[in-house]
């Protein structure tokens, strides 16, 4: 049996976790909550550094309830990128002195491909068009011919990063996805805002300024600011995924990433898919965010096919795009 260590640090959420080829062992997680605004790089860093050997010393202790120990480590996962760079070379350094001191391969991840093949493994999902939603990164990807390749994606911000910069205008803690959907939830009212959609790829940080100037200038409600805001930004991401569908004539969908906990996105995708006859799958809100299981179940499957990363190329990457990566674990049609 395999065993992997997954390290995931890439934004605001440390995390430690223990896989196997049956199931997720035991995780551990400290999160930064930053006192105001978003989150800082340093300060994130910062955070992880002195948490790291807590986190994964609970690992440890959690996995050798379950009757496993070190020794049957077989290889230490991290997330090479993307991310933020002082919080991904913090963990970087973290996991290669866990690889040299305990002698085991090293595997360097992407973080966006973790989010998909979590979703997969979860669901019981062969071949979706994929919906990447974090933070930073908006993408719809398909795999085809050894890659996952970006059908579109944002042409500037994430979603996750619009609807944080808006919460944080309205004066609401980090993480603020989900006080803007709290609000949104009591919205009647539609305000307009630009839908923009250039072929396969989407702009969101008009519709933010657009939302800022509706509550500043034009005085609407809130609530019904935050409901406009999400409905048209969700239904950008639904025409885009629900075309991907159609070029590639598939009938599976699987949204990942934290935006992806959003119940109204998961009701407009999931309807999508029904009015075409197609699946529609959502991974546990656990495995939406980020977190060191995902990380350890690509290790594993990047170790069960014979890849492995020497440590003189371990070095982190904070634009790694999932496209770059050559998938080893999945047949080539």
């Amino acid at each position: 049996m395999t065993l992997i260590l997954g390290l995931e640090g890439t934004a605001w959420n440390l995390s430690a976790a223990l896989v196997s080829e049956e199931r997720a062992v035991y995780e551990a997680e400290s999160t930064y909550k930053p006192l105001h605004g978003g989150i800082h790089p340093r300060e994130a860093a910062q955070h992880h550094a002195s948490e790291l050997k807590k986190v994964v010393s609970r690992a440890f202790r959690g996995a050798e309830k379950e009757g496993f120990s070190l020794r049957d480590i077989d290889a230490i996962a991290f997330s090479q990128g993307p991310g933020m760079g002082p919080c991904l070379r913090t963990v970087a350094t973290a996991a290669r002195a866990l690889s040299i001191s305990l002698n085991t391969p090293l595997i360097g991840v992407n973080h966006c491909i973790a989010h998909i093949e979590i979703g997969r493994w979860r669901c019981g999902t062969k071949d979706p068009v994929v919906l990447y939603v974090s933070g930073a990164n908006s993408q719809v990807l398909a795999y085809r011919s050894g890659r996952y390749r970006i059908l579109g994606e944002t042409l500037d911000i994430g979603i996750g990063n619009a609807l944080d910069k808006l919460a944080r205008y309205l004066g609401l803690s980090h993480p603020g996805g989900p006080k803007i959907e709290e609000l949104a939830s009591k919205g009647a009212e539609y305000v307009y805002m630009p839908y923009v959609v250039k072929g396969m790829d989407l702009s969101f940080s008009g519709l933010t300024t657009s939302a800022k100037d509706a509550i500043n200038l034009h005085h609407h409600k809130t609530e019904d600011v935050c409901y406009s805001f999400q409905e048209t930004a969700f239904a950008m991401l639904t025409e885009v995924t629900e075309r991907a569908m159609a070029h590639l004539c598939k009938d599976e969908m699987l949204l990942a990433g934290g935006v992806g906990a959003n119940r109204r996105l998961q009701q407009m995708l999931q309807t999508m898919c029904h009015d075409r006859g197609a699946n529609f799958y959502v991974p546990e809100n656990k495995y939406l965010k980020d977190n060191g299981t995902m990380i350890a179940y690509l290790g594993l499957l990047m170790f069960n096919s014979g890849n492995t990363t020497p440590i003189e190329k371990s070095a982190v990457n904070p634009n790694y795009r999932p496209d770059e990566v050559e998938v080893t674990w999945r047949d080539v049609e």
